[in-house]
C-alpha cells in the first residue's frame, strides 16, 4: 500500500509575518499529525527564515516548547507543535515576474540552473545515510541540532517551491514533496495530496466540522451487523478532527512565537493616532459604564435587603404568588446586572489558542449584554410611546373593558339563561347559573368603576419601569395584571369547571355501576364487581338527572371556557415574546449580518489539479529547458506518484440556522401544553396556564459584594474587552 501525505499549505504563506516572501532556505512550523502507519498529515503553519531567530537569546527548542505550551490541550495530547522541515525555492521569484523581467534565453537558462539544482539535490536523497546525501542538514547552530533531533524523533520535511507553476486563480504558488523522513526512512514518492486553506483570523473566519442539524439524532433500536462494529474499530486514516484544530491553531502559533522571538511589527503614524484615539475613549467608557452599573447595583442590594426583611410576612408572600412573572423577570435582570462583568471578563489565555475556541468565548461573553442592550432599547422605546400616547392608551383600555364586560360577559349569560343556539336547556339551572355569573360580574364591574382612577398611574409606571430595566419587566407585569383583571372570569370558569367535572366522573362511575365494573386505584385497572339491587336503583335515579342536567352545565363551561383559554392564550403570546427577547442571540445576528464566513458549518475540498510524479512542472507558455526534458525522459521507469491540489473551503451557516437552536427551548412546551390543555378541558380539569420556559439566569445565586469592588470588576471587564480587541488586531 502506497504511502499517503496530505500537506495543509497556508495560501497566505508567501506574504506571512514573519517570515519573509519565500526566498532561498525556510523553515516551516506547525504540526505532524499520523494516526496511521501508512498516512501522514502536515499541517504547515507559518515560514521564517533562520535570520527571524538571530536576535533571540532563547534557543529554537525553547521557544517550540514554549509556544507548544500555550496550546490547546486536545491538541498537545494529539500533536505537538514543531519545527516540521525547510521550504526550498528553486526559482526567482514568481515565473510571470521572471519571465516580464528577462528575455527569453535568459529566462530559460535561470529557470534551467534552478531546475538543474533542484534535480541533484533530489537524486542525493536517494541515498541511504540519510543525514548527509539529503541535503537537510544544511542548518547552523541550535537549529542544526533541533532538525536532528526532529529527524530521530520520526519525521521531517524537505519541500520544494514552484515559482512557475499555477493552479487557478486563488492557488498560484504550491510546494512539492523533495522528500520526507517518515520513521527512520526517507520516503521521495508517495501519493501526495496538497491541501490549500486560508489561515484562520479572529474575527473574519474560522473552520469548523460541527454540521447544522433541523433534527435531534434518534438511537437506532436495530443491532448493527457484526461488520460495521468491526469497521468502527479500524483505525481511521485521517484524524480531520485534530488536523482542523491545527489549522485554527496557526494564528496563535505563529503570534505566540513572534512574542518569544521578539518580532516587532512596523506600524504607521495614523494607525499609531487612532490607537491612541480609541484607547481614551475606551478609558472614558470604563468610567461611565461602571458608574452607571454601579448605581443600579446599590439600589438591587437595597431592594434585596428590604425584600429578603420582608419576605416572612404574609404581604411579600402574597405579592409573590400574585406577581409570580413579574418577580421572574425582576430575577433575571438583576442577575444580568450583577453578572454581566463577570461574564464580560477575560477566561484566560487558553481561550485565545484556537480561532474557534476564541469565536465560541466572546459569543459566550457578548450574549449577556447584548440581549439587556437590546431589552433596555425596546424597553425605552415602548416607555417613551406611553408616556407619550398614555392618556390616549388609558381611554382605550377602560373603553375595551367595558365593551367586553356588557356586549360579551353580560349578554352572553343572558343569553346562556335563555335558548342559546336552539338547545333546550333545564331553565332552573340556567338560571341558578346565570344569576351567580352576572352577580359576579356586576361585583367586578363595581370594582373596575371605583379603582379606574389609578389606572393612569399604572401606565406611566409601565413606561418609567420599561425606560429603566427593559421592555421584559413591564411585559410580564401586564401578564399578572390582566389575570388580575379578568379574575372574575377565573372565578367562574374555575366553579363551573368543578361543577362539570363532578357531573362527569360520576357520570362515569354510574356508568361502570351498569356494567358491573369497578375502578381498583392500586392497580389502575377496570375489575369485575357485583353490585347488588339496591345499588342499581339508586344509580339509575342519580344518572338519569345528572344526564339530563349534563348540556346545560356544558353550554356554560363551553362558553367561559373559550373565555378563559382567549385570557390564556393571549397571556401566553406574551409570555413567548418575553421569552423570545431573552433567547435571540442578538451578537450572532449581528456578526453574521456584517460576516457570515464567522459562522462555518462543515467543510469541503475544491480540487484544483491532479497529476502524476510529484516533481512534474508546468511553465508558463509550455517552454520547458533540455534539462527538463532529459529528466522527464531519464524518470519514466520510476514509479509514478499521484500530486492532488486541492482548496480547503467552508459551509456557512444561514440566519434560520443560527436563530433556530435558541428558539427550541422557547417551542418545546408549545405542543405539550396544547395537548394537556385540550385534555383538560373535555375532562374539566385545571390546567397551567403558562408554558413553564426555562429562561436564563434565573437559577443564579445572589451576589452581594462591596459596591467598590463591584465598580473595580465593571472597570476591568470594559478594559478586558480593549485588550481583546488589541490582541485581535494583533493577529
Amino acid at each position: 500500500m502506497r504511502n499517503k501525505l496530505r500537506i495543509w499549505w497556508p495560501h497566505q504563506l508567501p506574504s506571512s509575518e514573519p517570515a519573509t516572501p519565500l526566498e532561498g532556505n525556510n523553515l516551516l512550523f506547525g504540526w505532524f499529525v499520523s494516526c496511521s502507519p501508512v498516512s501522514v498529515d502536515v499541517v504547515v503553519a507559518f515560514a521564517c527564515n533562520e535570520a527571524s531567530f538571530s536576535h533571540s537569546d532563547s534557543t529554537l527548542q525553547e521557544i517550540i516548547r514554549g509556544v507548544n505550551g500555550k496550546m490547546p490541550v486536545f491538541l498537545q495530547e494529539r500533536a505537538a507543535f514543531s519545527l516540521l522541515g525547510q521550504c526550498v525555492l528553486y526559482g526567482r521569484g514568481n515565473g510571470k515576474m521572471s519571465r516580464d523581467g528577462m528575455e527569453g534565453g535568459d529566462w530559460r537558462n535561470s529557470f534551467t540552473e534552478g531546475l538543474d539544482s533542484v534535480m541533484n539535490s533530489r537524486d542525493l536523497s536517494d541515498g541511504n545515510d540519510g543525514g548527509t546525501s539529503c541535503g537537510c542538514n544544511e542548518l547552523d547552530g541550535s537549529h542544526g541540532q533541533c532538525r536532528k533531533e526532529f529527524v530521530e524523533n520520526g519525521f521531517w520535511i524537505r519541500l520544494v517551491y514552484d515559482s512557475c507553476e499555477g493552479y487557478g486563480k486563488d492557488v498560484h504558488r504550491v510546494p512539492k514533496l523533495h522528500h520526507l523522513h517518515w520513521n527512520g526512512q526517507i520516503v521521495s514518492h508517495c501519493n501526495v495530496h496538497v491541501v490549500v486553506y486560508e489561515i484562520p483570523v479572529y474575527g473574519v473566519h474560522h473552520f469548523s466540522l460541527n454540521l447544522w442539524k433541523s433534527y435531534t439524532p434518534v438511537k437506532d433500536p436495530v443491532k448493527k451487523p457484526k461488520w460495521v462494529n468491526e469497521l468502527e474499530k479500524n483505525q481511521p486514516l485521517l484524524d480531520l478532527d485534530t488536523v482542523i484544530l491545527a489549522i485554527n491553531s496557526a494564528a496563535a502559533a505563529r503570534l505566540a512565537l513572534e512574542t518569544r522571538v521578539g518580532f516587532k511589527r512596523s506600524i504607521s503614524v495614523f494607525f499609531n493616532i487612532s490607537s491612541r484615539s480609541i484607547a481614551f475613549m475606551w478609558q472614558v467608557l470604563a468610567i461611565f459604564v461602571p458608574t452607571i452599573s454601579t448605581l443600579f447595583y446599590i439600589a438591587l442590594q437595597l431592594f434585596h435587603n428590604v425584600s429578603s426583611f420582608g419576605s416572612i410576612t404574609w404581604i411579600y408572600t402574597t405579592s409573590a404568588r400574585v406577581f409570580c412573572t413579574t418577580w421572574t423577570q425582576i430575577q433575571i435582570r438583576c442577575c444580568q446586572i450583577l453578572y454581566w462583568p463577570i461574564i464580560l471578563q477575560d477566561n484566560g489565555i487558553r481561550s485565545h489558542s484556537c480561532v474557534e475556541y476564541m469565536e465560541n468565548t466572546a459569543l459566550h461573553r457578548h450574549s449577556m449584554w447584548s440581549s439587556l442592550a437590546v431589552d433596555l432599547l425596546l424597553g425605552n422605546l415602548m416607555g417613551l410611546a406611553l408616556i407619550v400616547h398614555a392618556e390616549s392608551v388609558c381611554q382605550w383600555i377602560l373603553t375595551f373593558a367595558s365593551v367586553i364586560t356588557n356586549a360579551l360577559l353580560r349578554s352572553g349569560s343572558v343569553w346562556l339563561m335563555g335558548v342559546p343556539a336552539g338547545f333546550k336547556l333545564n331553565t332552573e339551572l340556567a338560571g341558578v347559573l346565570g344569576v351567580i355569573s352576572l352577580n359576579a360580574i356586576q361585583i367586578w364591574s363595581t370594582l373596575w368603576i371605583l379603582f379606574s382612577f389609578l389606572f393612569i398611574y399604572f401606565i406611566k409606571g409601565l413606561a418609567l419601569l420599561g425606560i429603566l430595566f427593559g421592555a421584559t419587566i413591564p411585559a410580564a407585569l401586564i401578564i399578572d395584571m390582566v389575570y388580575i383583571a379578568t379574575l372574575h372570569v377565573s372565578t367562574l370558569h374555575w366553579f363551573i369547571s368543578l361543577l362539570y367535572s363532578w357531573q362527569i366522573q360520576a357520570l362515569a362511575a354510574l356508568w361502570r355501576l351498569f356494567r358491573g365494573r369497578k375502578w381498583n386505584p392500586l392497580r389502575q385497572r377496570l375489575d369485575s364487581y357485583h353490585y347488588t339491587v339496591k345499588q342499581h336503583i339508586v344509580g339509575s335515579l342519580l344518572f338519569t338527572p345528572l344526564l339530563l342536567l349534563l348540556p346545560t352545565t356544558s353550554v356554560f363551561y363551553m362558553f367561559f371556557t373559550i373565555l378563559s383559554t382567549a385570557i390564556a392564550f393571549t397571556c401566553i403570546l406574551i409570555e413567548i415574546t418575553i421569552s423570545m427577547i431573552h433567547s435571540t442571540p442578538y451578537i450572532k445576528i449581528f456578526l453574521w449580518l456584517m460576516r457570515r464566513r464567522r459562522f462555518p458549518s462543515g467543510i469541503w475540498f475544491e480540487i484544483a489539479s491532479c497529476q502524476n510524479d510529484s516533481l512534474e512542472f508546468a511553465c508558463h507558455d509550455k517552454v520547458c529547458s533540455s534539462s527538463e526534458k532529459s529528466y522527464r525522459n531519464n524518470n519514466r521507469g520510476r514509479d509514478r506518484s499521484t500530486i492532488m491540489v486541492s482548496v480547503l473551503r467552508s459551509n456557512f451557516l444561514s440566519i434560520g440556522q443560527v436563530v433556530l437552536p435558541h428558539y427550541r427551548k422557547v417551542f418545546s412546551g408549545v405542543s405539550d401544553f396544547a395537548i394537556t390543555s385540550a385534555h383538560g378541558a373535555l375532562t374539566g380539569k385545571r390546567t397551567v396556564s403558562t408554558l413553564g420556559i426555562c429562561l436564563p439566569s434565573s437559577t443564579m445565586p445572589w451576589l452581594s459584594i462591596p459596591a467598590r469592588e463591584y465598580w473595580r470588576l465593571c472597570h476591568n471587564s470594559v478594559l478586558a474587552c480593549m485588550e481583546e480587541r488589541d490582541c485581535n488586531e494583533c493577529q
